[in-house]
């Protein structure tokens, strides 16, 4: 799979009921000025120099640049920490209904159990090192959603494998046809969104749309 922590993305989705899924010469002495500026920054010059030495003597070490194999820098890895889940959360919603609003669609929130069954999906494609849409076990994203208890209509579910944070995940789905085309369903109501951070530094993000149990697919 992939070896450092370039920008890379892959990213599907899945319909519910689908397969979509800067001289002065002049001197009072008789010595011309620029003689007399020249010996006084003879002796300057040395003492800037121990100045400017021991000044970078106190300077701390520049921070090591980590090339990759065609010799450019490395990208910083995007880390998430236990306590960036809220924030992570609400920055994909706020986004997502931004999103919408300029389309014309109904806001959405978030649901736990969607939250959940998304959160089973991202720790399952890891252990599977496939990004796809179903569990070790053979479930589906119907499956999923059931075993956390959710009762209303699955409208679909978004994955990805990448090292690119949140809200660029986001933007990937929305500038493509078919993740847009569930990202922007009429009819969703409700979304669960989690993610499965490795030590490596790979995120495998889920977003899980649901509607109402009376729901239509209009798009």
């Amino acid at each position: 799979m992939v070896q450092k922590p370039q920008s890379q993305f892959k990213h599907t989705s899945v319909k519910a009921n689908t397969r979509c899924v800067g001289l002065n010469r002049n001197s009072d002495r008789g010595m011309p000025y620029e003689t007399i500026y020249g010996a006084s920054m003879i002796r300057f010059i040395p003492l800037l120099i121990v100045f400017c030495t021991a000044l970078a003597a106190c300077s701390p070490a520049p921070a090591p640049v980590h090339l990759g194999p065609d010799g450019k820098p490395l990208p910083k890895l995007y880390r998430i920490s236990p306590s960036d889940a809220g924030r992570i959360e609400y920055n994909v919603l706020d986004s997502v209904n931004a999103l919408r609003y300029a389309a014309g669609r109904n806001s959405l929130t978030l649901n736990a159990q969607l939250n959940a069954a998304a959160a089973t999906h991202s720790r399952d494609m890891s252990i599977q090192n496939r990004p796809w849409h179903f569990g070790s076990d053979g479930s589906s994203p119907i499956d999923r959603v059931r075993r956390v208890g959710y009762q209303n209509h699955l409208v679909g579910e978004l994955i990805s494998e990448t090292y690119e944070t949140e809200l660029e995940t986001l933007g990937a789905w929305a500038e493509d046809p078919v993740t847009r085309t569930v990202l922007m369903s009429r009819e969703a109501t409700e979304m669960g969104f989690a993610w499965h951070q490795e030590s490596n530094g790979k995120i495998w993000w889920t977003m899980v749309l649901g509607a109402p149990a009376n729901y239509t697919d209009v798009r």
